[in-house]
């Protein structure tokens, strides 16, 4: 195992009918901007739990961040920050409306040009305005993490941040909120999920016992509750567990002490930066290729993937590293997610190329576990997820 440090500072509050605990971690002073998406929290009486929480304390809305926080939009946002004297952030959403608060956390402290830099030249943020979180769809993990991904349509960008200045001071968590969520996006919360454990998990042995047992717990949980959450989202147990396992997916934990790989990621980004695809299924379009194409560097984590979340015990490593890519991909379609980019658009001649050239231009030459998939090497998976 690596030599590490850990710390997450993010208080979590986890429960039924705990929105209403948002007054007691506030400042007393705060002077709040409470920002969300394109409004369902007002169908589905999350707006009014939390407006009712906020009786007593100064506060502004902004409300609109889409489904890829877009940075033109959250200028806007900066600008009521500045403008109201805004002294503290609440998110209610999903991780689109999380990461777009936390990119105004560290636009509301950035002393350069252009806050976009900050995406941009890869400034991490060490210390930005405090937020809290409240989690409204089950997937990305940023209620309790210190990374974001921005969007900017005009370039169609979408790049990360991150730092420890980055973290939610609080983060509440109700599974109750499950119950309203739309099959697809529940869905692609368990996609999400899944392949943020994935990331962290399959690269090479090192000997960290309690890690690789901790990861494919959580991906085991989340095998066993998709077939109930997506039969009625609505099942307080499995919500819980769906919501819970999505936040352990990328809280930090699971990746101490081992290597990472994230290629997935990258190359899901620019799917979603080019086309619009939802974030989760640009990774299960990429998964299946990018493991085959690795294949060697990764079939020992495969098997043993393969056997202790899949139980396959019959044949050779090969065999079971094999069907742990199959199993994946059959995961994926279980949960109704396609898994190939022709599902999604019909004219993607020239995509892999346009993602190869992005990466260079970047100087992103190095990607995954070893630092060694090249631009050249993204676009040979990519055109296999054709």
């Amino acid at each position: 195992m690596n030599n590490f440090e850990f710390k997450n500072p993010t208080k979590i509050i986890f429960g039924k009918d705990q929105i209403q605990k948002i007054a007691t971690e506030l400042p007393n002073d705060a002077k709040i901007l409470l920002l969300y998406g394109g409004g369902s929290i007002k169908k589905n009486g999350i707006y009014q739990q939390v407006i009712q929480a906020l009786s007593g304390f100064e506060f502004e809305e902004f409300g609109g961040i889409p489904a890829n926080p877009e940075y033109s939009i959250l200028l806007d946002a900066l600008n009521v920050i500045k403008t109201k004297k805004i002294t503290f952030l609440l998110a209610v959403g999903g991780g689109s409306v999380i990461d777009g608060v936390k990119f105004l956390s560290s636009a509301a402290l950035y002393e350069g040009i252009e806050p976009w830099e900050i995406l941009s030249k890869r400034i991490p943020t060490v210390k930005g305005m405090p937020f809290g979180t409240v989690l409204t769809l089950p997937a990305t993990g940023s209620e309790m993490n210190s990374g974001a991904v921005i969007t900017r349509a005009e370039t169609k960008e979408k790049l990360t941040m991150g730092g420890s200045g980055l973290f939610p001071v609080f983060s509440i968590l109700d599974p109750c909120v499950v119950a309203s969520i739309p099959e697809r996006q529940i869905a692609n919360g368990l996609a999400d999920a899944f392949t943020h454990v994935l990331e962290q998990y399959m690269t090479y042995p090192i000997n960290a016992l309690l890690q690789d047992r901790f990861a494919e717990s959580i991906m085991q949980t989340l095998i066993e509750v998709a077939p109930a959450i997506l039969k009625d989202p609505s099942d307080y147990k499995a919500a819980s567990n769906f919501m819970w396992s999505c936040t352990m997916a990328l809280n930090g934990l699971i990746q101490k002490g081992v290597p990472t790989d994230w290629a997935i990621h990258m190359m899901g980004h620019e799917l979603t930066a080019l086309y619009g695809i939802d974030h989760a299924r640009t990774l299960a379009i990429i998964a299946e290729s990018h493991y085959t194409y690795n294949f060697e560097a990764k079939k020992k984590k495969l098997a043993q993937y393969a056997e202790r979340v899949w139980n396959i015990t019959e044949g050779n490593l090969e065999a079971k590293a094999l069907a742990g890519i199959r199993k994946t991909t059959e995961f994926y379609q279980s949960i109704g997610i396609d898994t190939k980019l022709s599902d999604y658009i019909d004219n993607y001649e020239g995509t892999a190329e346009e993602i190869a050239r992005r990466f260079e231009e970047r100087g992103m030459t190095g990607l995954g576990e070893h630092k060694s998939l090249s631009p050249t090497d993204a676009e040979n998976i990519v055109k296999m997820a054709y």
